[in-house]
């Protein structure tokens, strides 16, 4: 029996124009990239498992993502800060 996602996604107007230009944008990271395409694709009705086939990338990835943005909208899709201690070098 296939898992079902308890986080259904609705987008606005607003979201969808951002996450398809993200998606679409050839200078955008590659992460930001994945990101927009499993949410417009969560959007979509599609299952996590469906998304991660399509995307090549792990359920877990896709079901990580699909929550952060069902919980935070599209500040969930950022990075988060990282434990640990400081750089020793600036970038």
């Amino acid at each position: 029996m296939p898992r079902t996602s308890p986080y259904g996604i609705v987008l606005s107007d607003d979201e969808r124009g951002y996450l398809e230009a993200i998606a679409r944008r050839y200078t955008s990271p590659y992460r930001e990239v994945v990101r927009a395409r499993i949410v417009l694709y969560a959007a979509a009705g599609m299952s996590n498992d469906t998304i991660a086939a399509r995307l090549d990338t792990p359920r877990q990835v896709v079901s990580k993502w699909r929550k952060r943005f069902y919980q935070k909208r599209l500040a969930g899709l950022q990075d988060e800060p990282r434990g640990g201690r400081p750089p020793v070098f600036p970038p």
